[in-house]
């Protein structure tokens, strides 16, 4: 059974930071790709940021470029996304996804995700 489980999320004031977690059980993240999505009420599903962990690759959404950072410890099956520069468009629940097949910001490519952790941005 795979399981991610987020943590991290909060509520912060427009400039702040938070970093989210995404630990995995049954999985190892060695062998694909892990990214995280978010969705606004009223939204679709948007990719915010992926790693492809063998490799360390990394891609971001032109929305986060240069604010977010998604980071890996294979010891502790963890991805991180720390965000800084926070806006309040930002505010939206934080998904991790693990597992893709295609295009790291395609949503349905994604075979396992989390329950989610919710960002509120206030300004």
């Amino acid at each position: 059974l795979v399981e991610l489980v987020e943590s991290g999320g909060g509520s912060v004031q427009a400039g702040g930071s938070l970093r989210l977690s995404c630990t995995a059980s049954g999985y190892s993240f060695r062998t694909n790709c892990i990214a995280w999505f978010r969705q606004a009420p009223g939204k679709e599903r948007e990719g915010v940021a992926a790693i492809y962990t063998a490799a360390g690759s990394t891609f971001y959404a032109d929305t986060v470029q240069g604010r977010f950072t998604i980071s890996q410890d294979n010891a502790k099956n963890t991805v991180y996304l720390q965000m800084n520069s926070l806006k309040p468009e930002d505010t939206a629940m934080y998904y991790c996804a693990a597992g893709c097949d295609g295009s790291w910001y395609v949503a349905a490519g994604y075979m396992y995700w989390g329950q989610g952790t919710q960002v509120a941005v206030s300004s």
